[in-house]
């Protein structure tokens, strides 16, 4: 299988243009989905070579690709695939002293500057793989691009067929994201999932700047030892407070501290909160872990925590709650909640404000039904093996309003038609997983913007 001489590609010559990574990235792209230049392609010593089935791709460690059919000459391999820019990276890797690759039948480079072995010392076939020169094109015109979405030109040009599937691929995947997300914090919570909506909840609750603030404080509330209270709103929000260390004077801002001394609310709440403390070993977190930094005062964690003691007492952060919730309205019911009388004229303590009974907008029920209940029932559903609650996920979204922001208004000003909170989570898991890190050779869009002919 020793071949007489080195050959080298028309790919393997533009190493400076693309980074290394990314070109075996691309090489791994051509050979998974067959995108060959026109031509008989062949080994280094001249055998033909005829793809029947590239493989099962392997994110993993080992071989790039799993039982590949190839046929070489007139016979057929059934093996493994190893991808690399050079092929002396085989050696750079260790696979020639690496039993896992012994049955790898074919080793697929850019650039052949050497032969390569397993571990029997038997030399390899090798095939040079030419990125078609369009193919090579596109993706540096991706991998340059500044502007989001770098693939905007051939948004129009979608058929619904290709928008949909992969809006519902994006969908299942951010869902399947943050499953795992409260798989981990049951998982923190001794396999309470119970304690795990509560995070979840207290989390979004944080509205994205305070979120782990926010879920920091939740995981050190002893929820057994507030049900001891739970008929008395005072002595929840005094928990609540306390817990978020926003009943040490300190966390009150010097120009207000003396107000909040004389309106007594303050005071009248940090000796409850002392007395429970005693009485159930409870330590606060830090209240310098709390931003306010062009935070809107609605959001402020006071306002928040308040309103999640409203919620608390009303028994409407319970998982069997969200369970019995089949409609949006149910949902919007169960998250409907207020602040308790003090914070209707105050968003800190000891700051007076016009009175206000500050209400959870609908716009924020909105986003912690999209980022708290929905995913939640999913990821319980996933748990429990119940696909009835997997399905209400999704049919739940598709009822909910889109988010607005600047992610969904940019690809609406590409073209695409954002129907649903389904298609707004869909286009924010392509943003964040796709277009920010660059790894357009995963989406479906990325692969009809690479196999375009240039005009």
């Amino acid at each position: 299988m020793r071949s007489d001489k080195v050959k080298v590609c028309i790919f393997a010559k533009n190493i400076p243009t693309i980074y290394k990574k990314q070109m075996e990235q691309l090489l791994h792209y051509v050979w998974k989905h067959k995108m060959f230049p026109l031509g008989e392609l062949k080994t280094t010593d001249g055998r033909t070579v005829e793809v029947i089935d590239p493989g099962l791709h392997n994110h993993n460690s080992g071989p790039d690709f799993f039982n590949a059919k190839v046929k070489i000459n007139d016979t057929l391999w059934v093996g493994n695939v190893e991808i690399h820019v050079k092929s002396s990276d085989w050696y750079l890797h260790g696979h020639d002293k690496d039993k896992a690759y012994d049955n790898v039948i074919l080793h697929v480079t850019g650039l052949a500057d050497t032969e390569v072995t397993n571990t029997a010392g038997q030399f390899l076939p090798q095939m040079l793989l030419n990125v078609p020169t369009t193919v090579r094109e596109n993706y540096e015109e991706l991998l340059r691009t500044d502007q989001y979405p770098p693939c905007y030109q051939i948004i129009p040009d979608l058929t619904s067929l290709t928008v949909h599937s992969w809006m519902a691929a994006l969908q299942t995947e951010r869902l399947e994201q943050k499953t795992e997300a409260i798989r981990k914090r049951a998982e923190r919570m001794n396999g309470s999932w119970e304690d795990a909506y509560f995070l979840t909840l207290a989390r979004n609750y944080g509205f994205g700047i305070n979120g782990e603030t926010f879920e920091e404080w939740a995981a050190n509330v002893p929820l057994s030892a507030v049900g001891h209270h739970r008929n008395d709103l005072f002595q929840i929000e005094a928990i609540f407070m306390g817990q978020a260390g926003l009943l040490d004077i300190e966390a009150v801002p010097e120009r207000y501290q003396q107000e909040a001394l004389n309106e007594g609310y303050f005071a009248k709440l940090r000796n409850e909160y002392l007395y429970l403390a005693h009485k159930f070993s409870l330590k606060p977190i830090d209240y310098k872990h709390w931003k306010f930094l062009r935070l809107r005062p609605q959001n402020f964690p006071h306002i928040r925590l308040s309103q999640l003691a409203n919620l608390y007492y009303e028994r409407k952060t319970g998982l069997s709650q969200l369970l019995e919730c089949k409609q949006v309205f149910a949902l919007q019911d169960l998250l409907s909640t207020r602040v308790t009388p003090y914070w209707e004229t105050h968003y800190t303590f000891g700051s007076a404000s016009d009175p206000n009974e500050k209400n959870l907008s609908p716009f924020s029920i909105n986003l912690l039904m999209i980022n708290t209940c929905i995913p939640m029932l999913f990821a319980y559903g996933r748990h429990t093996a119940n696909e009835a609650l997997c399905d209400r996920a999704f049919d739940l979204l598709e009822q909910l309003k889109p988010e607005n922001n600047y992610i969904i208004r940019l690809w609406k000003e590409c073209g695409l038609e954002v129907k649903n909170a389904g298609d707004s989570q869909a286009l924010i898991q392509l943003k964040k997983e796709y277009c920010d890190k660059k790894d357009c050779l995963r989406c479906r869009i990325g692969y009809e913007y690479l196999k375009r002919a240039k005009g």
